[in-house]
């Protein structure tokens, strides 16, 4: 082991992978007792914004070497899907993000973290955007781990993998993605455990930043989120801001 995201990076392991006993209250991953909601599952815009200082570094993992990649920029590649689950949801990515199992993520061993890309399924063509930000899958043979909420809105639930392309969003410029996006976003800042610690959370942030903001709770998590914002260039304006105090910010469109 390197360094302490390695240790983050075995502890975010796909189904089925030995795993700190302590960590999880979970011992064998499962799906959640219900699907995502149509809001949890809504497109998400990409963003280039900077990499996390965790969870980029090379790795190694039962004695596997990964070596992650400097840049996302022109990634494509076919192979198989996997998705993780309730195992999972509420602990830390290896980019130090809650893992959120509804909303639209994923573990991949080499793409750099943060970072934007579509998921094609070729079984069925659905296709999603997904934000990269956790390590994985450490299985033989597979190339994603999905979201639960990705794995859902691609069709992958029922066989439990499938065949998918994943293409890493290109950008014109700054800040900008190819594909135009809808208007009307906010901005995600923190997610927390406590939902006092939230609240106050939300309280500073509202002084902070003179914006209106709201809490948005999920299972044990909640989340600390400024919005809503009517449009993609003043949500981007205001993250640049929000990034200095909230490094692990992001849009949610």
């Amino acid at each position: 082991m390197k360094n302490i995201s390695v240790l983050l990076l075995i502890a975010t392991t796909v189904v089925g992978c030995t795993v700190i006993p302590s960590r999880y209250q979970i011992h064998q991953d499962v799906a959640p007792q219900r699907l995502p909601s149509a809001n949890e599952i809504k497109d998400i815009t990409p963003l280039d914004i900077p990499y996390s200082r965790g969870g980029n570094k090379d790795y190694t993992v039962r004695g596997i070497s990964y070596q992650v990649l400097n840049s996302h920029e022109n990634y494509s590649a076919t192979g198989i899907a996997s998705w993780y689950g309730a195992k999972f949801h509420g602990h830390l990515t290896s980019n130090g993000e809650i893992y959120d199992m509804y909303g639209l993520s994923a573990a991949h061993k080499s793409l750099p973290i943060p970072s934007f890309a579509k998921v094609t399924n070729l079984s069925n063509g659905k296709h999603t955007i997904v934000r990269i930000n956790d390590r994985g899958p450490f299985h033989p043979h597979r190339l994603i781990d999905l979201s639960y909420g990705a794995a859902f809105k691609l069709g992958v639930l029922d066989n439990g993998t499938a065949n998918v392309r994943i293409d890493s969003i290109r950008f014109e410029r700054q800040g900008m993605p190819i594909k135009s996006v809808e208007q009307g976003c906010s901005i995600q800042l923190i997610a927390l455990q406590s939902e006092q610690a939230a609240r106050l959370a939300l309280q500073q942030v509202q002084r902070d930043f003179s914006h209106p903001g709201y809490l948005q709770k999920s299972g044990s998590v909640t989340r600390v989120k400024l919005g809503p914002i009517d449009s993609l260039i003043q949500c981007e304006q205001i993250l640049k801001k929000v990034l200095k105090i909230y490094p692990k910010a992001f849009i949610k469109h």
